[in-house]
């Protein structure tokens, strides 16, 4: 079994002290030693596994995080408050165990997880932690044993760690640079204190103090909130050693604090690093701190730092600009994304930072910027960390971002701002028409205590008056089609509970915005969608890529059914691949709710179709002056009701009324927790277990449930179709396919040739086997772009074209009935039906727009107050 130097470490040490809480609680190495080992073995030391644990700084989380690695296993280190972090991390990671606390009490879960074959971990990974600020989907660095030893033993090396330190840890556990700080005086035989309060708190100093704390590590941010509390103004007789990481601290705060701990016979450590690297990657010894310091300084030991131009080639010469590169033993083994990932083994030797750096005379290395902090504004590439920089020169603390629309600057001070844009113009040379600033209280921070750019960033937008902020981006195109949902720029189409409705309507939005549209884009953030490059929009591209095929299916399927319901022939199956339709989007944008029991954003869809078809029964109850209740309880299609009695709407509505209930089959059906863990070890199996209990239900509740030729509206008869979309969603092998379509070539064909009762029968379940071909083996259709742009506005607006299609020839053109042939009439029918629809689709859009034009506003205003 591979164990930790941590591990080891702790039943080295016996009676000395080695957690110590604000509470007056206390354990000693032996106490310690004895609790992970207890812990251990409720985790077992067999297959290897995976815990996950709500990292709180308690004395629960520590143990159970020693213990996981004591018994071998992989442990997730989770933020304890960030619930849909864990739901995403449960949701693609599916964890073994779970450990966090339930009604008041520390719980541990064991999840069962059938398929251990396939769930296999790599014996050499420890330690999974969240990218910092990572959003969407879940995200996590892979770290080895080797990497947890190899940094903490370089910490305690350059610190000059011993068992007479006792560190203050004030930050989170689940972050790798608080995570190092207990890993490091473990290894070293020294101590750790959790105060339990903040460092603003007026008690802070005096309890750390009086506790012995010799060392203080923080973020920036922290430096800045001790700065305010007046910490430098205190008497501490221990402690000998601050440092920071986790950003740039201000270089006055630096000579402060360096000042301070020299006075006081201590050091002060400006250090850089990312979790990538298992938390450090370089220093500046403190003795080397200037007066401007704004180095990250040199390597860890056992470390090496090296420069790299845009082609990758190694930059030798002094103060010349290129990514920072490091290799060391404490480099990740790689990104995971699933739980499969887990057993992949190391895979990365060099970590390309995404810092840009230069390196002086003497081997310092000094960051100059992010490749992703640049804009290209008005032909010049402008690095918004050097205009902070330029800022700061001047005594302005501020907090610079911008796009191709120009530079804006954010300030504390009011009295600040026209002289930030002055400075700026000077720094970047861009004409002060593109720059902005704006002064307000205080910065947005991450968790690390960094500047939230991108809450910033969706400020800026939103501030905008101009139309370009309303109709000029991706994040206002999510607005305007979520509208009143509020969105972020961490929001993705599938956090938000998209439909294939709303995600015909932001494919439209998209695609006039000139955004490239990658495959699988649903599930990016908005942040990241928004960073693909205009799109060129020719037949050319429309001709190379094509269009979904689900939204061609859908402009198909409208169709079909506008005809049939006007022509009473052929009866061609519009109707099923709708409902196929229906399936298909649960399993690709409601399964990652359904999964992990996010029920009401599962089920948000259904609001979008049931407000408009409430309005449509209420304009029937003033009508005929009664309440269709049947269709209230949208109980219609259940046979017991009739229009003529006014009882229920139309019959052409059963499929609202269908739809609703598919929809809450499932969400009934991922209630149950058992089913939810089935489906998410082995969802395709799930999803065929499923299906034979649709088709055994579509074969015999007919005969207990007797309505007559209105069964066809009912759920039981249609639901084997939504189910089989709902497995084409997963049936991604060729195995899988293979399976899905030989199954439904045996129902389908049965339905279509032995329980037919007339050709439209045959036709109808023809077109929906050809259907489901399309879907599983033709993930695009290509057309040419006129045919591509209609075929997307009718899918666009399917919907309203179901809605309303019947009343252009049952009322608008009922006085022309006996006078158009019977041919025009019906073909004037038709496309009145479909361009109704379209113009009501225009309509709801034009109103969603004006109310998210007036809630920005009404937001702006709120603001400025």
């Amino acid at each position: 079994m591979l164990l930790t130097d941590i591990v080891s470490e702790i039943a080295r040490r016996e009676d000395h002290a080695a957690l110590l809480f604000g509470s007056g609680r206390s354990l000693s190495y032996a106490e310690l030693d004895g609790q992970t080992r207890r812990f251990a073995n409720r985790l077992g030391q067999g297959q290897k596994r995976l815990v996950a644990i709500a990292a709180e700084a308690s004395e629960h989380a520590i143990v159970a995080y020693l213990a996981a690695l004591r018994a071998g296993h992989a442990v997730a280190m989770l933020p304890p408050c960030d619930e849909r972090l864990w739901d995403d991390f449960l949701n693609a990671f599916q964890p073994d165990f779970i450990f966090r606390p339930a009604n008041g009490r520390w719980r541990l879960i064991e999840e069962p997880r059938p398929g251990n074959g396939s769930r296999a971990i790599h014996p050499d990974l420890a330690l999974l932690l969240m990218t910092s600020g990572s959003s969407g989907a879940a995200k996590a660095v892979r770290l080895s044993y080797a990497n947890l030893d190899a940094n903490s033993r370089s910490i305690a090396d350059y610190l000059e760690l011993s068992s007479t330190d006792r560190a203050a840890l004030v930050l989170p556990l689940h972050y790798s640079y608080g995570l190092s700080v207990l890993n490091s005086h473990l290894l070293a035989g020294g101590s750790v204190f959790f105060p339990g309060i903040s460092v603003v708190d007026g008690d802070f100093a005096r309890i750390i103090d009086e506790s012995g704390c010799t060392n203080l590590s923080g973020v920036p941010y922290s430096y800045e909130l001790l700065e305010r509390s007046n910490f430098r103004s205190s008497e501490s007789k221990a402690l000998r050693v601050m440092t920071v990481a986790g950003g740039k601290l201000n270089a006055d705060l630096i000579r402060l604090y360096r000042d301070h701990m020299r006075t006081n016979g201590g050091r002060f450590f400006v250090m850089y690093g990312q979790t990538e690297a298992t938390a450090r990657i370089s220093f500046v010894p403190p003795e080397s701190l200037s007066d401007k310091e704004e180095r990250i300084g040199i390597a860890i030991p056992g470390g090496s730092l090296t420069l790299v131009d845009d082609e990758g080639t190694p930059i030798t010469q002094p103060d010349t600009a290129g990514e920072l590169v490091y290799r060391g033993p404490n480099v990740m083994m790689g990104y995971g994304m699933q739980r499969s990932d887990l057993a992949r083994g190391a895979e990365i030797e060099a970590l390309n930072t995404g810092d840009i750096a230069v390196q002086d005379d003497h081997g310092f290395f000094r960051i100059v910027g992010r490749r992703s902090r640049f804009a290209k504004i008005a032909g010049l590439r402008i690095g918004f960390d050097i205009m902070e920089q330029a800022l700061l020169r001047e005594g302005i603390s501020a907090a610079v971002i911008g796009d191709d629309a120009g530079l804006h600057a954010y300030v504390i001070s009011a009295d600040s701002v026209k002289r930030a844009q002055r400075i700026l113009a000077q720094a970047s040379h861009l004409p002060a028409n593109l720059i902005s600033a704006t002064a307000r209280d205080s910065f947005p921070r991450l968790a690390s205590g960094k500047i939230d750019y991108a809450c910033l960033q969706e400020e800026t937008r939103k501030r905008r008056t101009e139309p370009r902020a309303v109709s000029g981006n991706v994040l206002d195109a999510y607005a305007r089609v979520f509208y009143p949902l509020a969105v972020s720029r961490k929001d993705s189409f599938v956090s938000l509970g998209g439909d294939s409705l709303r995600f015909l309507q932001l494919v439209m939005e998209l695609e006039q915005l000139g955004v490239d549209i990658p495959d699988g884009w649903e599930r990016m953030t908005i942040a990241e969608l928004g960073t693909h490059h205009p799109a060129v929009l020719s037949s050319k591209r429309h001709g190379a890529r094509g269009l979904p095929t689900d939204l061609v299916l859908r402009a198909i399927a409208i169709l079909l059914v506008v005809i049939q319901h006007e022509m009473l022939w052929p009866v061609p199956g519009g109707s099923g691949v709708m409902m196929l339709l229906v399936g298909f989007s649960l399993a690709r944008f409601q399964s990652t709710h359904l999964l992990a029991g996010r029920l009401s954003l599962a089920l948000r869809p259904a609001i979008n179709v049931l407000i408009p078809y409430f309005l449509i029964v209420a304009a029937y109850a003033v009508i005929w002056q009664t309440i269709p209740w049947a269709s209230v309880t949208l109980t219609g299609n259940f046979g017991y009701a009739e229009p003529e009695r006014h009882e229920m709407i139309p019959y052409l509505y059963w499929f609202i009324e269908a739809y609703v209930q598919a929809l809450f089959a499932f969400a009934l059906l991922f209630a149950i927790p058992a089913a939810r863990r089935f489906a998410q070890t082995q969802p395709f199996t799930f999803s065929l277990g499923l299906l034979g209990f649709a088709i055994v239900a579509r074969f015999s509740l007919p005969l207990v449930i007797e309505i007559g030729g209105r069964q066809i509206f009912a759920l039981y008869w249609v639901f084997h179709l939504c189910v089989f979309g709902w497995c084409a969603g997963f049936a991604d092998s060729p195995a899988k396919r293979l399976v899905l379509i030989a199954l439904a070539a045996l129902v389908l064909s049965y339905l279509a040739f032995w329980e037919t009762v007339w050709i439209g029968t045959t036709i109808k379940y023809l077109t929906i086997f050809a259907a489901l071909l399309a879907l599983v083996y033709m993930p695009r259709i290509r057309l040419p772009a006129d045919t591509g742009r209609l075929v997307t506005l009718i899918a666009t607006s399917a919907f309203p074209i179901y809605l309303l299609h019947r009343y252009v020839p049952e009322l608008l053109m009922l006085p022309a009935a006996g006078i158009l042939h019977v041919a025009a009439f019906h073909l004037m029918a038709i496309a009145g039906g479909v361009v109704a629809g379209i113009a009501a689709n225009y309509a709801m859009a034009g109103v969603r727009n004006l109310l998210t034009r007036y809630s920005i506003e009404r937001q702006t205003e709120l603001r400025s107050a």
